[in-house]
């Protein structure tokens, strides 16, 4: 397991909050490693059952420290078109998921 498997950004609990109260569940990835992203979101569309996953970047910090690291990005890549998202906040995560939900 990668030294940075567990060091989750200032943010992170208040996205996983802001989407619980939205009726999402979430489970936490973050101490996974690897460059899978920090959560698992199950949310609803229509009365279907879906899988989200995302990752939380602190929006607070600036850009250029908010970028994925090598491990994100093959992580990424690997996984190209299946339904990831990077947010920087809980409204983010919440537009994101009202997206997913249309």
């Amino acid at each position: 397991m990668s030294k940075y498997a567990k060091r989750v950004d200032a943010n992170h609990t208040q996205v996983v909050e802001a989407l619980r109260s939205a009726g999402c569940v979430v489970d936490d990835l973050s101490a996974i490693g690897g460059g899978v992203p920090d959560i698992l979101v199950g949310y609803l569309r229509r009365g279907e059952r879906l899988f989200w996953l995302c990752e939380i970047k602190d929006g607070a910090k600036p850009k250029s420290d908010q970028k994925l690291t090598d491990a994100q990005i093959r992580w990424h890549e690997k996984y190209a078109g299946w339904p990831v998202s990077i947010v920087d906040g809980p409204e983010a995560a919440l537009r994101h998921l009202r997206v997913l939900q249309a």
